[in-house]
C-alpha cells in the first residue's frame, strides 16, 4: 500500500489513537505534577469542555464535506499547489507543509483576536476559567469551521502532501492539548523546549485577562513566530500560580462552564477585540 493510501485509509483512526493516548498521558501528568492548584471542579467542567469537542467534531462530519486530507489528495491528483511546480525532495515537501500550515495557525489566532466578530467566537476558549488539557479541546464549532476553511485552502495552494496533512494534525492536536497542561516542568526544561516549541508556562500567559499578556503567545507549535513578530512574553507579571485566568467580563459558570453558556457565548453582549 503507497504511504498517501495508508494515510487516507487509516486517518480517523491514526488521529483518534494519537488524540486519546496524549490526551490520558497529559491529564496523567497534570496530577502528578500540578503546576496550579485548580479552583473550579474538574468534573462538570471537564465534561462540558469534551462535550464540545465531541459535539463540534460531529457537527463537523455531518456538515463538512471534505478534509484536509482528502483536500491535499484531491490536489495532488491534480497537479495543484506550490510543491506540485517547484521540485523538491519529498521529505522537505513535507517539513515545509508543516512549518507554513503552522505558521498559517499563528495569523489566524492574531486574526481571531484583532477582528471583533471573529473575537466573539474566540472568547469561548479564553472564557475557561482554568487551564488545563481540556482547555486545548475547547473551540466553539463556528471557530473550527472557519479554521478548516483557511486550511483547506491553505492545503491545496501549497500542494500538500497527504503525509504532512496528517502530520502536522497530530501535532497540531497534540500541542494544543500539551502547551495547555496544567503541567509544572523544570525550569531547565522549560527554558530548552521554548527555544523551539510553545510550552505550558508559554501559553499560558496568552490566557490571562490583562490584555498586554492576553496578545502574547499566540503560537501553537512552534514558539519562533511569537520572537520574530514581536508578540512574545516570556512570563506573566502576577507569576503562574497567581495569574488569573479568562475573561473578567464572563465569570458566571452557566455562561463558561455549561454547554450551552459556551455555544451561547458568541451572541452575547460586545467585547472588543483584544488587539489594539
Amino acid at each position: 500500500m503507497q504511504p498517501d493510501v495508508f494515510f487516507i485509509a487509516h486517518e480517523v483512526l491514526i488521529r483518534t489513537g494519537i488524540f486519546l493516548f496524549l490526551f490520558v498521558l497529559i491529564g496523567a501528568v497534570e496530577v502528578i505534577v500540578p503546576r496550579r492548584r485548580p479552583t473550579v471542579p474538574k468534573r462538570g467542567r471537564w465534561a462540558n469542555n469534551i462535550g464540545m469537542m465531541l459535539l463540534t467534531t460531529g457537527l463537523i462530519r455531518l456538515t463538512v464535506p471534505i478534509t484536509a486530507v482528502a483536500a491535499a489528495s484531491f490536489a495532488n491528483e491534480h497537479g495543484w499547489g506550490l510543491f506540485h511546480h517547484v521540485q523538491v525532495p519529498v521529505v522537505l515537501a513535507v517539513v515545509g507543509s508543516v512549518i507554513t500550515l503552522d505558521l498559517i495557525i499563528y495569523l489566524q489566532h492574531v486574526l481571531v483576536h484583532a477582528v471583533p466578530i471573529l473575537w466573539r467566537i474566540h472568547r469561548v476558549h479564553h472564557a475557561d476559567p482554568e487551564y488545563d488539557v481540556t482547555t486545548g479541546i475547547r473551540f466553539h464549532p463556528i471557530e473550527i469551521v472557519l479554521s478548516l476553511a483557511i486550511k483547506l485552502t491553505a492545503v491545496v495552494l501549497l500542494g500538500t502532501p497527504v503525509s504532512a496533512v496528517v502530520l502536522f494534525e497530530a501535532i497540531l492536536n497534540g500541542m494544543a492539548m500539551f502547551n495547555h497542561g496544567n503541567i509544572r516542568l523544570p525550569v531547565s526544561w522549560d527554558r530548552i523546549l521554548r527555544g523551539v516549541l510553545v510550552t505550558p508556562d508559554m501559553h499560558r500567559v496568552h490566557h490571562s485577562p490583562e490584555t498586554d499578556e492576553l496578545n502574547a503567545n499566540f503560537g501553537f507549535n512552534i514558539s519562533l513566530w511569537d520572537k520574530m513578530f514581536g508578540t512574545y512574553r516570556a512570563q506573566p507579571r502576577m507569576g503562574h500560580e497567581n495569574m488569573r485566568i479568562g475573561i473578567e467580563e464572563f465569570r458566571a459558570r452557566k455562561d463558561v462552564i455549561s454547554l450551552p453558556g459556551m455555544l451561547a457565548l458568541p451572541f452575547r453582549k460586545k467585547v472588543p477585540a483584544t488587539v489594539k
